[in-house]
């Protein structure tokens, strides 16, 4: 299942409570869970500015339609395509 990056405009973001944070996650899990396993929330990261999250979905519109569900934002979607370490060196 192909992977994608939501990048997610919200302005002060990074200073969200851990209870907000904990409201947000509720809400997009409950989404999740309506929509079924043809996407799945891997992780977040929390900017000053952003959040930024880790997708597997079938498709980028399974991902645009959790958003518009959820009320959160999506300004960018873009499809993972690989993935490098420092491990992709040796």
């Amino acid at each position: 299942m192909p992977k994608y990056v939501i990048e997610r405009d919200l302005p002060g973001a990074g200073k969200l409570s851990a209870e907000e944070l904990k409201n947000i996650s509720q809400a997009s899990c409950a989404v999740l869970s309506d929509m079924g396993p043809q996407i799945q929330w891997i992780h977040s990261y929390v900017t000053g500015d952003k959040i930024y999250c880790l997708y597997r979905a079938e498709n980028e519109q399974m991902v645009r339609d959790h958003a518009q569900r959820g009320g959160f934002p999506a300004n960018r979607v873009s499809e993972v395509i690989a993935t490098i370490d420092p491990t992709t060196a040796e």
